[in-house]
């Protein structure tokens, strides 16, 4: 039984940390950097092959709309999370 026990705690402490490790990463600048890098550069080519003018300057429009909405807002993450958890 205390076997038992003491494996499930271990199981649930390698749970945790791998949800941690997720969220760390969800939450990265490293990660949101990234991202944002992968979306100017296809962007960019997108726009240089369809022929739009200043491919470079206008594939900055909607990275940083992206880079943006990838913001926690934590604010507007407070508001939400106190409205939708009232107790």
């Amino acid at each position: 039984m205390r076997d038992n026990l003491e494996k499930e705690i271990e199981e649930i402490k390698a749970r945790n940390k791998k949800v941690e490790a997720d969220k760390a990463w969800e939450t990265s600048l490293f990660r949101k950097v990234l991202i944002s890098s992968f979306t100017y550069i296809i962007t960019a080519i997108v726009f240089y092959l369809i022929g739009v003018k200043n491919y470079l300057a206008s594939a900055l429009i909607p990275t940083t709309g992206y880079f943006l909405s990838i913001q926690s807002l934590p604010f507007i993450k407070e508001w939400w999370v106190e409205n939708r958890y009232r107790k």
